[in-house]
């Protein structure tokens, strides 16, 4: 897998979320594939579930050698700004695009499309 240089500055995601939505993909996805998928070491990646498990957003249950997780939807977001919504909310809109970020761009870009032919008929 070629790995693109790691952008400067701030993201828009934490590493928190970007493990939470991996696991909302895949609930058996081992720790080395969040890793890769996240760019992030396996250490980081345990650290990160055990956070997420602490603080009542995920759970697991062993299966053999294997962890299989849970998401648990219900939970609200944690900084006071972001009120209201749960964590369901947030990961529908980050897990829709299966095919990545320039596919859900050109969705929406098709969708504004669309809108405007309709508004000039």
């Amino acid at each position: 897998m070629d790995l693109a240089p790691a952008p400067t500055g701030w993201t828009f995601l934490t590493n928190h979320a970007r493990v939470l939505v991996q696991i909302a993909r895949d609930p058996g996805i081992r720790v080395r594939d969040i890793a890769r998928h996240c760019l992030l070491t396996e250490r980081a990646v345990m650290r990160i579930i055990a956070d997420l498990e602490e603080a009542g957003y995920l759970t697991h249950t062993r299966a053999g050698r294997s962890n299989h997780y849970r998401v648990l939807p219900g939970t609200e977001l944690r900084h006071p700004a972001d009120a209201g919504p749960k964590v369901a909310d947030l990961l529908a809109v980050l897990t829709a695009a299966p095919d990545g970020p320039a596919a859900a761009a050109k969705q929406g870009q098709r969708g504004r499309q669309e809108g405007q032919q309709g508004a000039r008929a």
